[in-house]
């Protein structure tokens, strides 16, 4: 867009906004993804008061955060190509909207069935939105360092995690109407986010054919790559929808507290260590992220065991610390590693198949956890999802090693 030097009659400047050229689509993209994880965090909080008033049952409540991922896993089949055909910014702009109306319906919620209804709509705009706002950091990456972009993208997702949970816990402890004030700061940032996307560059492809939905795919010669980097993505979101879904009420059971403001800053303690931690990845190679990533990610389910069967609020805390810094290297790698495979003109559509299976994987997680605590105890189905999750690692693990030997001489050096 050209700037207008033109006055109004009364001496007022009438010129237009200049566009922002490719870093700021770069940051805006950012943006996005810090939303996306907001909408998914900000409820986590909150899930013992609604679960207090309405009288919810663990299972009910982590249906309830997985409703957001089967939102996704049904969009994301259908719709993960939109970006590729239509360009990033309208698809991110689509679904930030779709995330700005959910804030309206959870905030007002008057029953449960309000929190299922905000949830899909949650998962339907971040399903549109991250796979096009990752694209577009990719392709918008105007530092010297190939993986700055999935660098970003965790401290991005880290960051909208962070401050979604200490808000809602701040303003449920010390605000009236404690579901309120934490959706109407993410509506607002929602129409901020809105209007620096259209300031951003158009970039729809110039080149254009008629659109169809499309069956997931992955390209052709980079399918053990595409499994390895999904599964670790999956990895570190199956532990965090453990922690997402039931973290507030295993700080109750340990510490028998109802501050919201103390649930919420422990909680943002994990996010908080995942964007601190990923600020010092962008060098390393995503192989060797996946490999820390996962060894560390059996200690911190060693450590989520221990916590909940000695009812301990250090262990918890430690658990928080060293699943994050997991959870930082698991998915940094995992997108790392399939942003340097996937082909530009499938981009988009590769990268939300990643997103599909990894959310399939932790909606799986969550309703599973909550389904052993409701019938069982929430030991029980702490140690169960240990695990399910240790053997998960041991499948990534071992992909690794099968792929070693091809890659160890294809792969190029850390700049």
């Amino acid at each position: 867009m050209t700037r207008q030097d033109s006055t109004g009659a009364h001496g007022i400047s009438t010129e237009l906004p200049r566009r922002l050229g490719g870093r700021g689509a770069f940051w805006a993209a950012a943006f996005v993804l810090a939303l996306a994880l907001w909408s998914s965090g900000a409820p986590s909080v909150l899930y013992p008061i609604y679960a207090e008033q309405w009288d919810l049952t663990p299972l009910v409540v982590t249906t309830v955060f997985a409703t957001y991922q089967l939102a996704l896993i049904v969009v994301l089949p259908l719709f993960g190509n939109l970006s590729d055909q239509f360009g990033r910014r309208r698809i991110m702009i689509t679904g930030i909207a779709l995330i700005g109306a959910s804030a309206l319906v959870i905030a007002l919620a008057p029953h449960v069935a309000y929190l299922y209804a905000g949830r899909v709509l949650q998962g339907a705009g971040a399903g549109l939105a991250m796979g096009a706002a990752t694209a577009s950091m990719i392709e918008n990456n105007t530092s010297r360092g190939p993986r700055f972009a999935s660098t970003m993208a965790t401290v991005a997702t880290s960051t909208g995690l962070t401050i979604a949970l200490l808000l809602s816990g701040l303003f449920a402890e010390y605000l009236p109407l404690p579901p309120l004030w934490s959706y109407i700061v993410l509506l607002a940032l929602a129409g901020a986010s809105i209007t620096t996307l259209l300031l951003t560059p158009e970039d729809r492809p110039s080149v254009r054919t008629r659109w169809r939905p499309r069956a997931p795919f992955v390209p052709s010669g980079i399918r053990i790559g595409f499994v390895i980097a999904t599964l670790s993505v999956a990895l570190a979101y199956s532990v965090g929808a453990i922690f997402l879904s039931l973290g507030a009420h295993m700080i109750d059971q340990f510490t028998h507290t109802d501050d919201t403001a103390i649930v919420g800053t422990l909680l943002a303690t994990s996010s908080a260590f995942i964007g601190i931690t990923g600020l010092f990845l962008a060098r390393i190679l995503p192989r060797t992220l996946i490999r820390a990533g996962t060894g560390l990610t059996l200690v911190s389910l060693a450590l989520m065991v221990a916590a909940s069967a000695f009812q301990s609020l250090p262990l918890f805390l430690a658990w928080c610390v060293i699943g994050g810094i997991a959870y930082a290297l698991a998915f940094t790698g995992g997108l790392g590693l399939i942003t340097r495979l996937a082909p530009e003109h499938h981009r988009g559509a590769t990268l939300s198949f990643l997103y599909l299976i990894a959310y399939t994987l932790q909606a799986a997680t969550a309703i599973g956890v909550g389904a052993l605590a409701t019938t069982t105890s929430l030991g029980t189905a702490v140690e169960a999802a240990a695990i399910a999750l240790t053997l998960l690692s041991a499948t990534v693990a071992a992909l690794l090693l099968a792929d070693r030997r091809t890659t160890a001489h294809t792969e190029p050096a850390s700049s």
